[in-house]
C-alpha cells in the first residue's frame, strides 16, 4: 500500500452540518481540514484492498473514494463488511457493485448474511463511465446509506443489518483508487473544536493484546513497511515500538511520552534523539504509525504526516528479528 504525508485531497470542505458542494471530476481539489478526518487517509491502495474502519460505522460518518474507472472495466465492488475473516466469509452489510459490461450499465446494492445474498436492489442509470475519473461519497444515516457520484445524488440503500456491526472496508474488481478518506459530516457535533473522539470496537471485534510481539523471520530490508493502527487509551502514560535482534538487544525504539508530550528515537544504552515535530498522539484518538525501511535507516510517518528518519546500517536492519509494541494503547493492526 502506497501512502504519502499530508492531508487527503478530497475537494472543498463542506459547511458544518452540510454535504460537500457539487464539483467536476476535473476540478482542482483542495485539502479538507483536519477536523473532518476521522482516521488517516489512504493513497493509491493496491486493489483488492481491505482495511479497518476505526471505531466502525455510525450515522454521520462518510467514506469517500477518488479514482478512475479503467477503459476495459467490467465491474467493481465496495463492501462494508462485518469483520475481515476469509473462512467463513464475513457478513456484508452493504455491497455496492457497479457493472459496466452489460448492455445497459447499472449498479447493484445487496446484503450478504450467513453466506447468503438477499434480494438485489438495482439502479439502471449508472453515474460512472469507463475511462472517467470519479469522486464517490458514501454517507451513512440512521436508516440508510446515500451515495453521490461527482457531487450528484445517485442512490440510497436501506440497511438490512445493523450499521454498528460494520468495521471493515473492502474494495475489489476493476477500479483504480487514488484516495480513500474517512470523514465526519459535522466535525463539531457538540460545539467543540477537538479532533473527534474515538471509541473502542464492540465486544468480539478484532483487537490485539498489549504488550504485543511479532517475529521478523527475515529481518528488515529496503522497501519493507511496518504499519501499526490503534487507539490511545483515556489516561495514557507512554507508547513504545521497539525492534530487537536475536540476542534480545534493542538497536532502536520509537517512544512517545505523554507526560512531557515528546516523541523520540531511543538507541541502545538509553540515548534519545528527540523528533522535532508536533506531538500527534492524543487520548481517545486513533493513530497510525508507518515505518518505511530504506537504505540507511527507518523513515517515520504518524497519522499520514512524515516525521523524519533515524539512521541504521543495513546489516543492523537485516539482524532485526522481533517487533514489540507496549504502552497505554488499544492495538487493532500490526502489519509488516
Amino acid at each position: 500500500v502506497s501512502q504519502r504525508a499530508g492531508l487527503l485531497e478530497l475537494g472543498p470542505a463542506a459547511p458544518v452540518g452540510g454535504a460537500p458542494p457539487p464539483m467536476s471530476p476535473a476540478e482542482k481539489l483542495d485539502p479538507l481540514p483536519d477536523t473532518f478526518i476521522l482516521q488517516p487517509p489512504v493513497f493509491h491502495p493496491v486493489v483488492p484492498y481491505v482495511t479497518t474502519i476505526f471505531g466502525g460505522l455510525r450515522a454521520g460518518k462518510m467514506v469517500m473514494l477518488q479514482g478512475v474507472v479503467p477503459l476495459d472495466a467490467r465491474r467493481f465492488q465496495v463492501d462494508f463488511q462485518c469483520g475481515c475473516s476469509l473462512h467463513p466469509p464475513p457478513d456484508i452489510a452493504i455491497h455496492f457493485n457497479p457493472r459496466f459490461h452489460t448492455t445497459q450499465p447499472h449498479a447493484i446494492c445487496n446484503t450478504l448474511q450467513a453466506g447468503r445474498w438477499q434480494a438485489e436492489a438495482r439502479w439502471p442509470r449508472l453515474a460512472l463511465r469507463r475511462g472517467a475519473s470519479f469522486r464517490i461519497l458514501f454517507l451513512f444515516g440512521h436508516e440508510d446509506m446515500k451515495v453521490s457520484v461527482n457531487g450528484r445524488h445517485f442512490l440510497h440503500y436501506r440497511y438490512r443489518l445493523p450499521l454498528s456491526r460494520v468495521d471493515t472496508l473492502g474494495i475489489f474488481g476493476d477500479i483504480l483508487v487514488k484516495a480513500v478518506g474517512f470523514l465526519n459530516i459535522n466535525p463539531f457535533p457538540e460545539g467543540g473544536s477537538e479532533y473527534p473522539v474515538g471509541h473502542p470496537f464492540l465486544l468480539g471485534s478484532p483487537r490485539l493484546e498489549v504488550p504485543c510481539s511479532r517475529p521478523l523471520p527475515r529481518g528488515l530490508w529496503p522497501g519493507q513497511v511496518i504499519v501499526l493502527r490503534g487507539l490511545v487509551l483515556p489516561e495514557p502514560k507512554d507508547f513504545t515500538l521497539s525492534l530487537g535482534d536475536e540476542a534480545a538487544r534493542v538497536p532502536v525504539a520509537l517512544r512517545a511520552s505523554f507526560a512531557n508530550r515528546t516523541l523520540a528515537w531511543v538507541s541502545p544504552w538509553g540515548r534519545k534523539q528527540l523528533i522535532l515535530a508536533p506531538f500527534l498522539f492524543y487520548p481517545q484518538r486513533f493513530f497510525e504509525v508507518l515505518l518505511l525501511c530504506q537504505e540507511g535507516g527507518l523513515k517515520l510517518a504518524l497519522n499520514g504526516q512524515g516525521l523524519g528518519a533515524t539512521s541504521l546500517g543495513r546489516q543492523v536492519l537485516e539482524r532485526l528479528r522481533e517487533l514489540r509494541v507496549s504502552g497505554t494503547v488499544q492495538l487493532y493492526c500490526v502489519h509488516h
